[in-house]
Order: C-alpha cells, then sequence, then structure tokens
C-alpha cells in the first residue's frame, strides 16, 4: 500500500491504462476486462486488475492534470513495479483535420510547465512516447480503419484558458490537440526507464467549438481502449 492507493503487493499489473475519470476506469474494467476486480478506492481514484485476452492488465484512473498524474503514476512504477504505462483520455482538437471520434497517438508533448519543470532548470526537455507502443498503437487503430493521427500534442495546466494566443501559436507550430497530463507522463517514464504512451480521442474542438454529445462518448472511446490494449500486448 502508498499513501495513494491502497492496492496489496501483487495487485499491480506490469500494464496499467490511465484514465482521468475513474468512473471511466470502472466502465472499461466491466466492458473490457475478464474477472476485474478493484484494487483501489483510496480518496475515491478506482483502479481494476483483470485479464484482457489472457494478459493480466490494470486500469487505474489519474486524475485530472499534470500534478495529480504524478502522485499516481510515480507510485505505481516505484511501488507497485508498473513497467508500461497508457494514457488514455480525452482531447481538444486544435487542427482542421482533427475531427470528433478522431484517435490521437501522442508521439510528443509541448507543456508550459510540469511538475517536473524544477528539475531540468533552463533545459527545454522533450517528452517523447515509447517508439514500439507508439508504432503498435498506429497499426492497431488502422487495422481497424480508425481515423488516426500522430503528432505533437500539449499537455496544459489550465481548462478554462485565457491564453488564445497559445491555441494560435500551438495550431500555426502543427500541434494537434490538448489535454492534460501525457508530458509528465511521458518524462516519468523517461526517467524512470518504463514505457509510455497517451492514447486519446478526440471529443471536442478548441478552434470550431464542437463537441461530442454524452451519449455517444463511450462508444468511441471504447475504440480507444482497444487500440491500447493492443499495442500493449502486441
Amino acid at each position: 500500500m502508498t499513501i495513494h492507493i491502497g492496492a496489496q503487493p501483487g495487485e499491480i499489473a506490469d500494464t496499467v491504462l490511465m484514465p482521468g475519470d475513474p468512473l471511466r476506469a470502472e466502465w472499461a474494467a466491466r466492458t473490457f476486462f475478464q474477472d476485474a476486480t478493484c484494487v483501489n478506492r483510496v480518496r475515491g481514484m478506482l483502479g481494476y486488475t483483470g485479464t484482457w485476452r489472457g494478459h493480466r492488465v490494470t486500469i487505474h484512473g489519474s486524475g485530472m492534470g499534470m500534478p495529480s498524474l504524478s502522485i499516481y503514476a510515480n507510485e505505481l512504477i516505484r511501488d507497485y513495479g508498473a513497467r508500461t504505462l497508457i494514457r488514455v483520455g480525452s482531447a481538444g482538437g486544435y487542427q482542421p483535420h482533427t475531427r470528433l471520434r478522431d484517435i490521437v497517438l501522442a508521439q510528443g508533448a509541448t507543456s508550459v510547465s510540469t511538475p517536473s519543470s524544477t528539475i531540468f532548470r533552463e533545459v527545454n526537455f522533450a517528452p517523447l512516447a515509447d517508439f514500439g507502443l507508439l508504432s503498435a498503437a498506429y497499426r492497431a487503430a488502422t487495422a481497424r480503419s480508425a481515423r488516426v493521427h500522430v503528432g505533437n500534442i500539449h499537455s496544459s495546466d489550465t481548462f478554462y484558458t485565457e491564453r488564445p494566443d497559445h491555441v494560435a501559436e500551438l495550431t500555426r507550430h502543427g500541434v494537434l490537440a490538448v489535454e492534460m497530463e501525457a508530458a509528465e507522463l511521458y518524462i516519468l517514464a523517461a526517467r524512470h526507464g518504463v514505457r509510455a504512451l497517451a492514447v486519446l480521442t478526440v471529443s471536442d474542438h478548441i478552434v470550431t467549438h464542437e463537441a461530442l454529445p454524452s451519449e455517444d462518448r463511450e462508444q468511441s472511446f471504447g475504440e480507444m481502449i482497444e487500440i491500447a490494449l493492443e499495442a500493449a500486448f502486441t
């Protein structure tokens, strides 16, 4: 057990999927896992371990934002031995060609700051996905004819931004979408020598203001979960 995770030794798998929403972790575990067992309820941050096609896997909520994800990712890696961590979550599209329901695979993650920023001092560290996971996820997405994009994303500290100039410049430089966790996950993976990837579903568009109705999100997010699982165990 750790301060934030109540799982016993051996209850967390080597591969962990990390949605922001703990209720999405519960839904995904009950939808895609066999023999799913709840291994964490501390602070309402649900975690489940089960099997998928015979592979042992955990899905554990990360909360919203990089500081929250940093807590859970650190403990999952350091105390429970997680070796593959895949963020599965929603993102806001920036580019005209990143449409609702599209899959975005984050090759890199731009940020203004992360919980790890002070470690690097004057260095602008470029956090990147694990290439093996990235290429496997791309193959899995194209095999199911998903609309998929690979490239840079923006991990933002701010949900209600008041800096439209940021959006304009990031869009101009080809950033695909915005979310709130991947950059710190990639930095922690690099620090600890583990694998990480963010598989994202475009749920809304920052420029056009389109958004998926809530009843349409579950099916779209299901595709993202399946792509992440196939990438992890290919």
